[in-house]
């Protein structure tokens, strides 16, 4: 990319666009009223996943003989932003369905994508991702687990950190250190397909600050890996991990998290006096903004391009946008309007739920301070 030549083209829904956003509508409706949605968004339910890939909104832009639609990365956002604006209980396939998946049909062998893709896009088989590490933060490339060569595969020591939903899944994509790191600390990595129920593997749970257990530990105790489960080619594993970062940072899952909250703050404009309606007004024009930026990414992934410095501009921009919007709800909602709300309003709960997710939503997928470095070397800035 040349110096300054950030490109989000403008992009604007067709007819086929309109529609396929209201049957998405329909079909959350319909699972709303059968209690399929949840007041909590965003849960895990491999039931609503099944339902789900019976649309054929899973494995959307995946080659019909791998169980996809050859559907448009566009049309497939158009689904994304409906099923997180509805806080439908998506988290079951979410991380096979954005990257894994996607990471298979780059670099993944036939055996491979014949025996994941499928599955994934029917609901039935879930991934979680295995690169983080205690005391390594975003510097991915200070990773400890090792996998060395042994007769038949890999034999895997280490631990991954955060790991979200391991304990629910089937599958990681792994991350370890297989040779020497080199000048850049970017070489001798690679990736692994990892079952789970692998011997060696414990998962051990991190409670959130909600008291939630979404988090995991997940220690591998001289694991075997077979060479069949090798991703890709072994030592470019660098390679593949930031194109699969692109997949992860450029969707709508980061500038939606606390859209819920920003909804229930609307409901209240005629209780919120000029600053707050002035608040409320720029906080959806930012919504705006971040969903044509989003968009005109996935308008760029349809022409074959990998747009992976525009994603770390959304993605910071997004995070950012997702905590203000509780400083916000903070600022604006006072305490007396608060107190007058019905037992039933979304905001008490939105607000709790917005405030404890805030301190994580600029972290995950990478850290500002990451993201911007990579952005100013873009600009040819470092």
């Amino acid at each position: 990319m040349m110096a300054g030549a950030f490109h989000f083209p403008p992009f604007q829904e067709d007819e086929g666009l309109r529609s396929l956003r209201e049957d998405v509508r329909s079909f959350l409706g319909a699972e709303r009223r059968n209690g399929g949605i949840p007041p909590a968004p965003a849960g895990f339910d491999p039931g609503f996943s099944r339902r789900l890939a019976g649309q054929g909104w899973i494995g959307m832009t995946w080659p019909k003989r791998f169980g996809g639609h050859e559907r448009t990365p566009i049309e497939r956002h158009v689904v994304t932003e409906e099923l997180l604006s509805a806080g439908a209980p998506v988290r079951a396939h979410w991380v096979a369905d954005r990257q894994s998946g996607p990471l298979l049909l780059r670099f993944g062998n036939e055996q491979q994508q014949q025996r994941y893709l499928p599955e994934i896009a029917a609901g039935r088989c879930y991934f979680c991702i295995g690169m983080s590490e205690a005391g390594s933060g975003s510097d991915l490339a200070s990773i400890r687990t090792k996998a060395i060569k042994v007769d038949g595969g890999w034999r895997v020591d280490g631990a991954k950190l955060w790991t979200s939903n391991a304990h629910r899944t089937h599958m990681m994509i792994l991350f370890a250190r297989t040779g020497p790191a080199g000048p850049s600390r970017h070489e001798g990595v690679s990736q692994f397909l990892v079952d789970l129920k692998s011997p060696g593997i414990s998962i051990r749970p991190i409670m959130n600050m909600a008291g939630e257990h979404d988090f995991n530990e997940v220690a591998l105790d001289a694991v075997f890996v077979p060479d069949d489960d090798l991703l890709g080619i072994a030592g470019n594993g660098w390679n593949q991990v930031t194109s699969e970062l692109v997949y992860e940072r450029s969707g709508p899952d980061r500038w939606l998290s606390t859209y819920h909250l920003l909804r229930a703050m609307a409901d209240l404009c005629p209780q919120l006096g000029a600053e707050g309606l002035q608040g409320v007004g720029r906080l959806t024009a930012h919504l705006w903004t971040l969903h044509h930026m989003s968009l005109s990414i996935a308008g760029l992934m349809v022409k074959g391009e990998h747009p992976a410095t525009e994603a770390a501009v959304v993605k910071d921009l997004g995070t950012s946008f997702e905590r203000e919007i509780p400083e916000a709800a903070r600022r604006f909602v006072s305490e007396s309007v608060r107190a007058a709300l019905p037992a039933q309003h979304a905001f008490p709960q939105a607000l709790r739920a917005a405030t404890l997710l805030a301190p994580a939503l600029t972290i995950r997928g990478g850290t500002r301070e990451i993201l911007r470095g990579m952005i100013a070397k873009s600009l040819g800035m470092r």
